[in-house]
């Protein structure tokens, strides 16, 4: 009924939801000796998808764009960068923090906008 825009939000919603606790854990383990922080990818790949879903010109066409919603993960990565510590972690704090806030603005906006297409679908359906 709400076509594929509310699938595209619950995925987009999931992969926020599984960022937040990769960078939580991150940061649960900045004291850990060893600890390599992980990041989440998702935007690529979904971004691929829809573009290849759309390769034959044809924007419109719901199935395919299902299939390449429905098709797309996110994928949890092991940070192979420079290590500032001494102990081998290199779990930034500060980075850590600011990207934590940066995905729940994300997440907490886009929630709104669900909601927020919800409510103007069930206006339109009730005339209330």
């Amino acid at each position: 009924m709400y076509g594929n825009s509310i699938s595209m939000a619950s995925k987009a919603l999931d992969f926020l939801w599984e960022k937040e606790s990769v960078i939580s854990n991150n940061l649960a383990n900045v004291e850990t000796p060893g600890y390599k922080a992980k990041y989440v990818t998702f935007e690529e790949e979904f971004k691929s998808r829809l573009e290849a879903a759309a390769g034959d010109g044809e924007r419109d066409n719901a199935g395919d764009m299902s299939a390449a919603i429905a098709g797309s993960t996110y994928r949890i990565h092991t940070s192979a960068g420079e290590t500032a510590r001494a102990d081998g972690n290199n779990v930034n704090a500060d980075v850590e923090l600011m990207e934590l806030t940066r995905t729940s603005l994300q997440y907490q906006y886009l929630l709104r906008s669900v909601n927020s297409d919800i409510t103007r679908f069930n206006t339109v359906i009730t005339g209330q």
